[in-house]
């Protein structure tokens, strides 16, 4: 009897028992398709003649060595490596259009190129007049890049093996078109098997692969899923329009930690590093203001701090609104709930308003305090000392919890002149007992001690 074939999701690798156009999981549209395990015949036995050779086992005690790495020379972007570029590794940088992708790529190129390891740069999205018309504008003009304009996966593949880079920056993926593969550029078919073989060719050849890749709307990498999990690094490339920092987060790094940062400015020139981002998120800062609070945060291995900045006003609406820029808009809830029930301060028919200043976006769970305090501060209309930082994580209790690194925050903040923090207890301060650390048990007791709420 056979058995009754399964079907999976390309997109969220979820299974399903027959094929339906539109994944219950995930929602995508055109994305199931028949689960056939290569070389299984109808009998459910391998296929072939060959054995199977027995494979090699090791144990965990069998450390290797760290991979070696090719820096850009860029501190930033070597950074959020890791450290460099690993040979015969497969990166993928993601990004709103316009975020400036292909001119930090371009960057990186040039400078890999001139400590004279061959660099490739393929587009498939623009002539190489315009490719180089974006050098002279970024003073890339003398970099011995090699340029070239095609989409056909395969011409692309001969062309790496004949000229046998050492990087090959591929702009863009969804551009990519495979000749055997069903379907237009951009379909899931064709980057899926366009990311397959780009990664296969760089573990085959030792050249490391750099792939761009569109976004969706939400914000992630266009494309199925299973291409983030292909490659060996994720990098997104953040920022808002409106202004002129760029975060490069990486969110998967087999090679190097993940979650670290690297912060540029776009400029006319081009994109420059800020070695201190912290000073550039606070330049703006003059006199203290209410709904204004510092925040100490943990960015991968990077301490940073940011500016927090709240509004709270009467609402002519019978529905307040709660607006949120660079934050979590279900944790601001969650805050707001937890200053009602357990330290009575109601927002009731008050606006809201939380942004996080530069553009920069926060997630850890330690800017809780940061951003009740911030809270608090606006609505009473009563400034914070613009010399402390605030940061701790609030449980649903109103209970204040410790975060990890609290000594490197500290550092960085008295680095910056700050001169005192507001920090959960316990807290682990270190070094940073020089500040005057004021250690709060719950939520109650920063209201009480630091703002007179009525």
């Amino acid at each position: 009897m056979s058995k009754t074939p399964t079907f999976i999701c390309t997109a969220c690798q979820s299974s399903h028992s027959k094929w339906s156009g539109r994944c219950d999981s995930c929602g995508e549209w055109n994305t199931i398709v028949e689960d056939k395990p290569p070389g299984i015949g109808h009998a459910g036995k391998i296929s072939g003649t060959a054995r199977g050779r027995k494979v090699q086992l090791t144990s965990l005690a069998a450390a290797e060595s760290p991979p070696p790495r090719n820096p850009f020379g860029i501190a930033e972007l070597d950074r959020t490596l890791g450290g460099g570029l690993v040979p015969a590794s497969a990166v993928l940088v993601g990004g709103d259009p316009g975020i400036g992708k292909s001119t930090l790529l371009l960057q990186a190129a040039s400078s890999f190129a001139r400590m004279d390891r061959k660099s490739l740069y393929i587009s498939g999205e623009e002539a190489p007049a315009q490719v180089c018309l974006r050098a002279e504008r970024l003073g890339l003009s003398g970099a011995p890049v090699i340029l070239a304009a095609e989409t056909n996966l395969h011409d692309i593949l001969t062309t790496l093996k004949a000229e046998a880079p050492e990087l090959a920056i591929i702009d863009s993926i969804q551009t990519m078109w495979v000749d055997h593969v069903k379907g237009a550029p951009g379909s899931i078919a064709q980057v899926r098997t366009a990311s397959q073989e780009l990664t296969a060719f760089a573990k085959r050849q030792g050249c490391s692969v750099i792939l761009v890749g569109h976004v969706t709307k939400d914000g992630q990498i266009a494309g199925p899923r299973v291409v983030e999990h292909m490659v060996d690094t994720v990098l997104y490339f953040e920022g808002d329009g409106s202004h002129h920092f760029r975060i490069l987060r990486a969110v998967k790094n087999r090679f190097g930690p993940a979650h670290e940062i690297g912060v540029f400015e776009m400029t006319g020139g081009g994109l420059a590093e800020l070695p201190n981002p912290s000073a550039m998120f606070l330049g703006d800062r003059n006199r203290p203001a209410p709904g204004s609070v510092v925040f100490a945060g943990i960015e991968g291995t990077r301490p940073v701090l940011v500016e927090f900045q709240a509004l709270v006003a009467p609402s002519p609406h019978a529905q307040p609104r709660r607006a949120v820029i660079g934050w979590d808009s279900g944790r601001l809830a969650m805050i707001l709930a937890v200053l009602e029930a357990r330290c009575g301060v109601s927002f009731t028919g008050l606006d809201v308003y939380l942004n996080v200043a530069g553009g920069m976006k926060v997630t850890e769970p330690a800017a809780d305090l940061a951003v009740a305090t911030a809270l608090l501060s606006a609505r009473q209309d009563t400034a914070l000392d613009e010399n402390t930082v605030v940061f701790g994580e609030i449980s649903l209790s109103g209970a204040l919890r410790p975060v990890a690194r609290t000594e490197n925050r500290l550092k960085e903040a008295r680095k910056l002149g700050f001169t005192a923090a507001i920090v959960p207890n316990p807290g682990d301060t270190g070094s940073g007992s020089e500040m005057l650390v004021r250690s709060m048990a719950n939520l109650a007791q920063v209201v009480d001690r630091t703002f007179s709420v009525g």
